[in-house]
């Protein structure tokens, strides 16, 4: 649902929920980038027993630490920040479990400004070319600026289910389910290894023409946003007590220009950045994988940067912010985007931290097949070493 309040100066406020299907509206398209005008969101979360004794404003200047204290303070007299669902003052001491709830004006990471382009349409399937920079459905800081929230947004197709996983700045065919029942059914057939998929890669030098079959253990260190591959020893010991999953990528080279060469990727499992990963253990990374290239790996991990953020960082221009219609690259805007006077991210559109442009990775999904269908997405520009 949604609720409305009012501003110090009468403005209405609407504090928008997952009830809130995301509008055409709601999105701004400048200089190749999609982004999302700010919205008023709720933050709910319950009170942790460590948290239980703590003034409200202690707990959120000690929890989150992206705001000031000063904010805090604002927030919770003004009453963008209360206590089961109501204004507390700031000297109020939370209790176990209690709901806390925190009004704020969200600000979404901008993607790339390329149609999710519809590629098969039925009663109970639909499957897309997923655009890279775009996640899959809602997560983190992304809501609207999801496949599932343009689909509803541009095509009002809702519910979606999607049947599989493909990383944010990954592109390629996207199966959704068009109903729970008929995603079960999809999800079953791939953990029984009924399910073949097919990728291509862009990677540097010239791939070895012959089969290259990895079987290698897959860690995945969420803190970093990155996985290592796990082997046994010199001296042919078992993996058995290696801490990473068992994984199998087979990889046949399409063609190569004696540079970069295209090759077919086919995971046999599916874990975090498997491709990715097992593409540079056999030396040939994908060639723009800022992330898994190797002279950037320990730049990277000094940052303390994610996967995306260590792309967004490496290729990003300045953000793009408004100021009463006006966009800071002088291109002119009819578009509204209200300043909120306590918003510690506005006038920028996109969140701090996220600086706007980013390249899509060398990576595309471009068939799934099981027992009795097969999808396909056409093959990328890249793709072509002409």
């Amino acid at each position: 649902m949604s609720v409305k309040r009012k501003r110090e100066e009468d403005m209405e406020i609407v504090w928008q929920t997952p009830a809130n299907p995301p509008q055409r509206h709601d999105y701004i398209h400048r200089n190749g980038i999609r982004y999302v005008k700010p919205y008023y969101f709720e933050f709910i979360s319950h009170v942790k027993d460590r948290w239980a004794g703590k003034t409200i404003v202690d707990l959120f200047t000690d929890e989150f630490k992206g705001r000031p204290r000063d904010y805090y303070e604002s927030a919770v007299r003004s009453g963008r920040i209360q206590v089961d669902g109501q204004k507390v003052p700031v000297s109020y001491v939370v209790q176990p479990s209690q709901k806390i709830s925190h009004f704020l004006h969200r600000h979404e990471p901008p993607v790339m400004s390329w149609d999710v382009e519809i590629l098969c349409e039925e009663p109970d399937v639909l499957t897309v070319c997923k655009p890279a920079s775009v996640p899959v459905h809602p997560c983190g800081q992304y809501r609207k600026n999801t496949v599932v929230g343009i689909l509803q947004a541009e095509y009002g197709l809702a519910p979606l289910f999607p049947v599989h996983r493909l990383d944010r700045l990954v592109s390629g065919l996207l199966i959704l389910a068009r109903s729970a029942s008929r995603a079960d059914l999809f999800r079953q057939q791939i953990e029984s290894g009924e399910v073949q998929k097919r990728y291509i890669a862009r990677v540097l030098g010239v791939f070895p023409d012959k089969q290259q079959i990895v079987n290698a253990n897959i860690n995945y260190n969420a803190r970093e946003g990155r996985s290592t591959v796990e082997v046994g020893d010199d001296q042919g010991n078992s993996t058995a007590s290696l801490k990473g999953k068992a994984a199998c990528t087979n990889f046949t080279r399409i063609s190569t220009n004696g540079k970069h060469s295209i090759v077919l990727c086919e995971p046999v499992t599916g874990r975090t950045h498997q491709i990715r990963v097992h593409l540079q253990y056999t030396g040939h990374p994908i060639a723009n994988d800022m992330l898994y290239l190797s002279e950037f790996v320990s730049i990277r991990s000094a940052e303390g940067l994610s996967a995306d953020r260590a792309a967004a960082k490496l290729c990003s221009p300045q953000p793009i912010s408004l100021e009463n219609g006006i966009s800071d690259t002088g291109n002119d805007s009819n578009e509204d985007f209200s300043i909120d006077p306590m918003c510690t991210n506005c006038p920028n559109l996109g969140p701090k931290g996220y600086e706007g442009n980013e390249e899509g990775l060398w990576l595309h999904c471009v068939k799934y097949s099981g027992p009795d269908w097969i999808y396909e997405c056409p093959h990328p520009d890249w793709a072509s070493l002409s």
